[in-house]
């Protein structure tokens, strides 16, 4: 089968052999494979600490083709499935330990990622899988990680008592992540104000509903004047000016969501105690969610309240390329592999 592989830092497409399921693992055969920003960041060596060899890919759409011992509890084969749970601790967790017991599987000690999804086919954890319509295309394969990161980070506000109806900014609210974010702020009844930079992508952002769209050089002294400041912010931005300006933004008492991660050259977040003590500010973050989550988004996804806007689609061959336009920032919303065997 063919698969994306990263040696030495450097992509290659091969053929190499069809992977077996284990105990209660499932073989998928992947239709589709979403392109996340940290894909990208984890071919160009952009974070520290990360291995520059080994698989690429952690959103995936498929169909359930084989079972391991076990693993018939939770799918079946036939079964049209997207993965749950992202890169990060969807591969494994234990189920019993407080950080599992607590919502938190990614943190379980036990977790294993999920990455690969850039081949025809992948063995993945079948208690990660959840089942969906017919009606929700093979573009939705962003959803896996990409939405339900930003599904996980809205759902943050509810958990710090930002009430719907009350104004909230999404930083990069044109990106891959960002376009997600807009959408369920809105279809929890948050008052969201969009900022991204240059006008096509806002453009874009206030197709998807927002109910300000501001450029990132002017958005501190609107929202000031005529908002005083935001409840929340979620942050996607995959540079730190990104991160400064969210905080930036809040009003008092206000909760900053950090999502994206920029590359470990770009350096640290840095706040004056004196800041943080003036705007009594919560900081957090916010990373992908559970399977219950991912459930949910689905839901959301096949009322059609929540939609992937794919700008570019292409084979497994493409990638190298794909990469170069991602980079680049040539699209808005997500890219898709939708051929993996090309």
């Amino acid at each position: 089968m063919k698969a994306a592989r990263l040696e030495d830092g450097a992509l290659h497409i091969r053929d190499v052999p069809m992977p077996e399921p284990g105990f209660e693992e499932a073989l998928i055969h992947i239709t589709a494979s979403g392109i996340c920003h940290s894909d990208l960041h984890i071919a160009r060596g952009d974070w520290y600490g990360l291995p520059g060899n080994g698989v690429l890919g952690h959103e995936a759409i498929g169909v359930v083709e084989a079972l391991g011992l076990g693993a018939d509890a939770y799918v079946s084969v036939g079964d049209r499935v997207i993965l749950g749970l992202g890169g990060a601790g969807g591969g494994y967790w234990c189920g019993a330990c407080r950080e599992c017991l607590g919502g938190r599987p990614r943190l379980c000690a036990q977790s294993k990622p999920i990455m690969g999804t850039f081949a025809e086919f992948f063995t993945v954890y079948a208690k990660s899988l959840v089942a969906i319509p017919d009606s929700l295309g093979d573009g939705e394969a962003p959803l896996a990680c990409g939405g339900l990161t930003a599904y996980g980070a809205v759902k943050k506000l509810l958990d710090h008592h930002v009430l719907p109806g009350r104004p909230i900014a999404v930083v990069g609210a044109a990106g891959g992540l960002g376009h997600y974010a807009v959408q369920i702020a809105k279809s929890f009844g948050y008052q969201v104000v969009g900022v991204d930079v240059g006008s096509e992508r806002l453009d874009f952002v206030k197709s998807l509903g927002a109910d300000f769209t501001l450029d990132a050089s002017e958005a501190l002294d609107v929202v000031r004047a005529e908002l005083g400041g935001v409840d929340a912010s979620l942050i996607f931005s995959a540079r730190m000016a990104g991160f400064r300006l969210g905080f930036d933004l809040l009003g008092p008492h206000g909760l900053m969501v950090c999502v994206g991660l920029p590359p470990t050259s770009e350096g640290n977040i840095e706040f004056n105690p004196f800041e943080l003590f003036m705007k009594d500010a919560t900081v957090l973050y916010s990373a992908v969610g559970t399977v219950q989550d991912m459930r949910e988004l689905v839901a959301l996804a096949a009322a059609g309240k929540v939609t992937t806007h794919v700008s570019r689609t292409g084979g497994l061959s493409e990638l190298p390329a794909i990469f170069d336009e991602l980079e680049a920032g040539k699209y808005l919303g997500r890219a898709v592999l939708t051929d993996l065997g090309a």
